[in-house]
């Protein structure tokens, strides 16, 4: 079985709950929309939700956010190949993958590609608390190449991805007090292109904090949805 939620930013208390709950099994995969927390400030927070996700029995399958760093970007992160795409991983914790854009991953028979990364509205309040931010939080050029090539070669049944094409954004979840005309929505009108012309059964999301379904964009905050 495959499980989609969203992000958990730090917080694995209620997926845990989840996978015991469940009696999860080494052969299900759970896939994790973004903002996983794992990658955040490089330290024993982090050390200790890997430490959690090790515990547990299914794998996870990361999607790239804009709170986090990119794996390829850490010394102790390697790649491998994993259903038929590459990920990244660490050797001490086998079970926590972190997806590659653009990579297609052939799951219980559905083919899913990885499209990462958002813009923080939150960057500069995280820049003058001394938090973590990070410039390749959105999808670069070259990645947004290797996605477009990806998908004019390959059929997908599932896109998955941290941010939502522009068209279906939540304006009900736009934050107060931020100025809507200074937010980058290059991703989002990026990703508006790659839905008007791709076919798809089903595109999975995070980053907006909500539990919504519109058509057949699935946005999934605390909800676990399956492939069923």
């Amino acid at each position: 079985m495959i499980y989609y939620t969203g992000d958990i930013h730090g917080s694995a208390d209620a997926l845990v709950r989840f996978c015991i709950n469940k009696n999860l099994q080494q052969n299900e995969v759970v896939i994790l929309l973004g903002d996983v927390g794992a990658n955040y400030c490089g330290g024993k927070r982090d050390q200790r939700l890997k430490e959690i996700f090790a515990e547990l029995a299914p794998t996870f399958l990361c999607i790239h956010g804009n709170h986090e760093m990119r794996p390829g970007t850490i010394e102790s992160y390697i790649q491998k190949e994993w259903c038929g795409g590459t990920v990244w991983y660490e050797t001490d914790y086998p079970n926590l993958l972190f997806a590659k854009d653009g990579e297609i991953y052939t799951i219980e028979g559905l083919r899913h590609i990885a499209i990462g990364g958002a813009y923080s509205v939150d960057k500069y309040y995280r820049l003058m608390q001394g938090f973590g931010w990070w410039q390749d939080e959105q999808p670069s050029e070259e990645i947004k190449a290797y996605v477009e090539r990806q998908l004019a070669s390959h059929t997908v049944d599932v896109i998955l991805s941290h941010t939502c094409p522009y068209k279906y954004e939540p304006i009900e979840m736009f934050l107060t007090g931020i100025d809507q005309s200074t937010v980058d929505t290059s991703t989002e009108l990026w990703l508006d292109q790659i839905e008007e012309k791709t076919e798809y059964k089903a595109w999975y999301c995070g980053h907006w904090h909500i539990n919504k379904r519109v058509e057949k964009i699935h946005f999934l905050f605390h909800s676990v949805e399956t492939s069923d």
